[in-house]
């Protein structure tokens, strides 16, 4: 249900939509929706971190690396490391982290 939100949420979003699916010790788990376009603004994990891509194609942003991430990638994101994400269209994200 949550996903389905995030879809629904998509298309009148500002920037990205971010809904936490599963959270226990030392682990969450969110969806983050991203209309083509949209960027998840510079930011750094402290956690271990990967992402799954479910809909969509997105560009992981860092200092001096770019990585295209179409549907059903999946990355392992550097902690402690600036990194932004650009929706180069319509794209659905889990993020687990811990």
């Amino acid at each position: 249900m949550t996903i389905e939100q995030v879809r629904e949420q998509m298309p009148l979003a500002a920037g990205p939509v971010v809904k936490i699916l599963k959270q226990g010790s030392g682990y969450k788990m969110m969806a983050i929706g991203l209309k083509k376009g949209a960027v998840l603004k510079e930011h750094k994990t402290a956690v271990p971190a990967t992402l799954i891509v479910t809909e969509g194609n997105v560009l992981y942003n860092e200092h001096e690396r770019s990585v295209d991430l179409k549907r059903d990638a999946d990355f392992e994101i550097p902690v402690n490391v600036l990194h932004s994400l650009l929706a180069l269209e319509d794209s659905i994200c889990l993020l687990i982290q811990g």
